[in-house]
């Protein structure tokens, strides 16, 4: 199945249906499930944001699986509607790039240790 590496906490909040949204500087023409993996990396400055939700954060592990439903090229009137629709996760974004519309399907707990890629890639 297709996977995709990101840093925490980012894989988490989508693991938790909090964030439906992924940016990405590359288009994406695939719909259809993709597996959400935490990287071994976080991002330090989001991680201290987001620590009062009191969630965990595990590494090396696959946390989702979800479904891409659309890839949106981004502008001021996308940027403005993500961020009405959850101020808390999106913070003042203003990105001129892509983003994938996530829906989530299933929170995974696992306990694999898994290492991760860039890009896209395959996991068994």
């Amino acid at each position: 199945m297709k996977a995709i590496t990101l840093k925490q906490p980012w894989a988490t909040l989508i693991a938790e249906g909090l964030k439906e949204y992924e940016f990405r500087s590359w288009k994406i023409n695939y719909r259809g499930e993709i597996l959400i993996h935490a990287g071994k990396t976080v991002d330090k400055e989001a991680m201290e944001r987001f620590k009062r939700l009191d969630l965990e954060y595990p590494k090396s592990r696959i946390v989702a699986r979800v479904i891409i439903k659309d890839c949106i090229k981004l502008n001021d009137k996308e940027n403005k509607a993500i961020i009405k629709e959850n101020p808390l996760i999106y913070g003042d974004i203003n990105r001129d790039s892509y983003t994938w519309k996530l829906k989530l399907i299933e929170k995974i707990y696992n306990k694999e240790e898994v290492l991760g890629k860039q890009g896209i890639w395959y996991y068994n």
